[in-house]
């Protein structure tokens, strides 16, 4: 049989992880802030948010940008204002767990993982004219964070 793909290597001595579960986000726009945030210092990733949050930096999307304003200097690129609050609060709850774990410096820490999936669909009614009714339904996304230390 022949091997596929590659092999991670997790130290589960020099990380932390955390979770945010359903949250009522626009699941295209995690996918696109979280491919912004791969790979950041948490302290560079928390500042990145701060500023989305405050509009003075775009997110630039790569993948679902059909009829997405450009942003001078970035291209496709939008202000996940809502979201970018969902991802500051989880990153927040991953740092703790790694204070809480013993970390020596969790600001120093590194995302390694971040996966945004998409979370049950709360289900809603629109009420119409003559007794009908129409879906008004609430995507989620279920948000997973691992911050890893440097070597």
């Amino acid at each position: 049989m022949a091997k596929l793909g590659y092999t991670v290597e997790f130290k589960a001595e020099s990380m932390a992880r955390a979770y945010g579960r359903e949250l009522p986000i626009s699941w295209k726009k995690a996918v696109e802030l979280s491919r912004a945030l791969r790979g950041k210092k948490v302290e560079k990733a928390l500042e990145y948010l701060d500023n989305v949050i405050s509009l003075k930096q775009p997110v630039p999307f790569h993948r679902y940008k059909r009829w997405v304003a450009h942003k001078s200097g970035v291209g496709p690129a939008r202000y996940p204002v809502k979201a970018a609050r969902y991802f500051k609060r989880v990153i927040e709850s991953a740092v703790s767990n790694a204070e809480y774990l013993g970390r020596e410096d969790p600001d120093a820490m590194v995302i390694r993982t971040i996966n945004a999936h998409k979370g049950a669909i709360t289900k809603g009614i629109a009420r119409r004219a003559h007794g009908m009714s129409t879906p008004w339904n609430q995507d989620t996304v279920n948000l997973e964070i691992i911050i890893e230390e440097l070597e």
